[in-house]
């Protein structure tokens, strides 16, 4: 498929570029031009962006989104979230995890999302035994982001143990439970009959106490060496004291030491890090996976992202438990939770980029794209993902082009995204997607099941 989309305003390489001419072949961008004239082009109505990444989902938990949020216990955490949530996974079945799956991910591309990484550990059936077909579970997740048009890396998920040391796993985790053989044969099978322009996977650890240093080694060595590797660390202090108790170490310190990470590297939360854990992550240049709207649903804590942009660490964006499909607010609740903690204005910018709405925006798509190892946005070579801002609302109306993702970012209250393209191909049309109806009544029949 070749296409040449026209652009009055594109963000170009961080630049604000007038009348752009887009020259997409086989949904990668051949030429950017600007300045030019639209003849024979398709016009794209409003701004252009390159779409956003979002790093980390677990599509299930979306139906559960809201039925937490009653108290039970004075001491309410984390801990007892997780409880709920195991309760919700005793019930799924793969077609219900697809429903749910292929709505999501439908309402993350009316968001602006164009690609993500589903962090999947929903395997086995309610007994812990695998199904008939061993990736049943993860080709359902991966069957409806191909249904929605969503780029995907899907990151099947290495869970052993409850505990550091290599603890028996709970009841509660029996669907969640792979030894190292089963899961190196599940990343097999999926690998085969792939889109790579639009799906990939990679390697994923769910944590430090969910595996052990063999594990990850043997897995490691196993795998392809050019796969992203995912794992949750350091999210909350139970965790930091329980790796502390058991190894002498922190687990972003344990990791560095006992087994290194690099720029393959993609840590999720990390929320509970000293200063010379921060260090060591920018040096590194792993992408840390910050997830805002659900770190403050589950009281996790604040990660110090000033710290780490200081030192020209990299960072992306995901909606986790999707309590929030909103790339908007995942931006503004990174920068409130540092404004918050140092009671100032303004921090998550850099020298170059002043403007804080374009710097969290332009660092976190980057930052997601290394994440995902995928190459996609608004440059040549990249795969085609863009989207377009509806600017009828009075303050993006009056907006210069350097003023639009603040706008957005920090002063309304409604999506403005309009079009989405991924890969070239138009998948959401002014603020519609062609399966919402459909992939919205599936879900309700299957919510309806669960909840009954």
């Amino acid at each position: 498929m070749n296409q040449t989309y026209f652009a009055k305003q594109a963000l170009i390489a961080s630049v604000w570029q007038q009348d752009v001419k887009i020259h997409v072949v086989d949904g990668v961008i051949a030429m950017i031009t600007p300045n030019q004239s639209s003849d024979g082009c398709m016009v794209l109505e409003g701004p252009v962006l390159p779409g956003m990444v979002n790093l980390h989902s677990h599509a299930f938990q979306r139906a559960m989104a809201g039925l937490a949020e009653v108290c039970l216990d004075p001491k309410d955490s984390f801990w007892s979230w997780r409880d709920l949530m195991y309760g919700l996974v005793a019930k799924l079945n793969p077609e219900q995890v697809g429903q749910i799956a292929t709505y999501l991910y439908i309402e993350m591309l009316k968001a602006g999302y164009t690609q993500v990484a589903e962090f999947h550990y929903l395997h086995h059936q309610q007994s812990g035994q695998a199904y008939d077909n061993p990736a049943e579970m993860a080709l359902q997740v991966r069957q409806a982001a191909v249904e929605a048009g969503i780029g995907q890396t899907l990151l099947p998920v290495l869970y052993s143990h409850s505990g550091f040391g290599g603890q028996a796993p709970n009841s509660g985790q029996a669907r969640f439970i792979h030894d190292l053989d089963a899961y190196l044969l599940l990343q097999e099978q999926l690998g085969q009959n792939m889109n790579n322009l639009t799906h990939n996977q990679g390697l994923c650890f769910h944590s430090l106490r969910a595996v052990t240093k063999a594990q990850i080694e043997t897995a490691l060595t196993s795998l392809p060496q050019d796969w992203p590797v995912h794992i949750h660390i350091a999210e909350q202090m139970k965790e930091v004291n329980d790796c502390v108790a058991w190894s002498g170490q922190r687990p972003v310190e344990w990791l560095a030491n006992e087994v290194g990470f690099d720029a393959r590297w993609c840590l999720i939360h990390a929320t509970h890090v000293n200063e010379q854990e921060v260090q060591t992550i920018a040096k590194s240049q792993a992408v840390v996976g910050l997830c805002p709207s659900t770190e403050a649903n589950l009281g996790d804590g604040i990660f110090p992202i000033t710290d780490l942009v200081a030192q020209g660490g990299r960072l992306g964006i995901g909606s986790d438990s999707h309590v929030c499909i909103s790339v908007a607010e995942e931006l503004r609740l990174l920068e409130y939770g540092q404004r918050l903690r140092d009671q100032q204005r303004n921090r998550v910018y850099s020298g170059a980029q002043p403007s804080v709405g374009d710097f969290i925006y332009q660092a976190s798509a980057t930052g997601g794209n290394a994440a995902c190892n995928v190459n996609s946005g608004l440059h040549v070579g990249a795969r085609a993902d863009f989207i377009t801002l509806d600017t009828s609302h009075p303050l993006l109306a009056t907006a210069k082009p350097d003023q639009l993702i603040n706008r957005w970012t920090f002063g309304i209250n409604h999506n403005p995204v309009k079009d989405v393209f991924v890969a070239g191909h138009l998948v959401v049309d002014s603020g519609s997607h062609r399966l919402e109806s459909s992939a919205s009544r599936a879900l309700v029949n299957s919510l309806r099941d669960l909840l009954s």
